[in-house]
C-alpha cells in the first residue's frame, strides 16, 4: 500500500472524529487549545489503536481465508463508507457532545468514532501492510484532523459536519473498489 494511499485512508478514517472535534469546537465559548490538544490525543490514540487490535486479529486469521482476502476488504470498506454516507444524507440531526474532555467522555467518544478503524485493520493483515508506519500515521493525520475541527467548530459551526461524513465515506468505499479491482485484475 502506498503512502498516498495510506494518507488517503487515514484521511477517511479521520472524519468521524473530525466531526466530533466540530462539535467540540461549537460546544466552546473561546477556543481552548489545551482541550483541542486532548480532544486530539484521544481520537489520535484510539485511531491507532484499533487498527493495531483489527491487524493482530486478522493476521491469525489470514492464512484460513487468503483467497478471499480482497472481498473481505472490499465489504468492510465499503460497509463502514456507506454507514457513513447515510449518517451524512440523513435529516437526523445529531445532538453535539458538550466540551467536556473528561477520561469517562473522551474515552466513549473515541471509541465510537474509531470502531471502524479495528475493520480497517482487519484488512491491512490480509494486505500485508506494515502496521506500525500505518497506524502511526492514521494516529498522527486524526490528531491533526481533530485539532483542526475543534478549531473550525469554534469559528464557522456545524456546517462542515455531514460534509466531512460524506467525504469519509465516499474515500472508503472507493478504497474498497479499488483493492477489489486491483485484485480481480492483477
Amino acid at each position: 500500500m502506498s503512502l498516498a494511499e495510506l494518507f488517503i485512508i487515514a484521511v477517511g478514517l479521520s472524519m468521524d472524529a473530525f466531526a466530533v472535534s466540530v462539535c467540540k469546537g461549537l460546544a466552546m465559548n473561546r477556543m481552548n487549545w489545551k482541550h483541542a490538544g486532548i480532544i486530539g490525543l484521544y481520537f489520535g490514540g484510539f485511531q491507532a489503536l484499533m487498527p493495531l487490535l483489527g491487524y493482530l486479529l486478522g493476521v491469525n486469521f489470514k492464512n484460513a481465508i487468503t483467497s478471499i482476502d480482497h472481498w473481505i476488504a472490499f465489504i468492510l470498506l465499503s460497509i463502514i463508507g456507506i454507514n457513513m454516507i447515510r449518517e451524512a444524507l440523513s435529516n437526523e440531526e445529531e445532538e453535539c457532545p458538550t466540551d467536556d474532555v473528561s477520561v469517562r467522555t473522551m474515552t466513549m467518544l473515541a471509541v465510537a468514532t474509531s470502531i471502524d478503524a479495528l475493520a480497517v485493520g482487519i484488512t491491512f493483515a490480509f494486505l500485508n501492510v506494515q502496521i506500525v508506519p500505518a497506524i502511526s500515521f492514521i494516529g498522527i493525520t486524526t490528531f491533526t484532523l481533530s485539532i483542526v475541527g475543534v478549531k473550525i467548530g469554534n469559528v464557522f459551526g456545524t456546517r462542515y459536519k455531514s460534509k466531512a461524513e460524506l467525504a469519509g465515506g465516499l474515500i472508503l468505499v472507493g478504497m474498497g473498489i479499488k483493492i477489489l479491482v486491483e485484485h480481480l485484475l492483477g
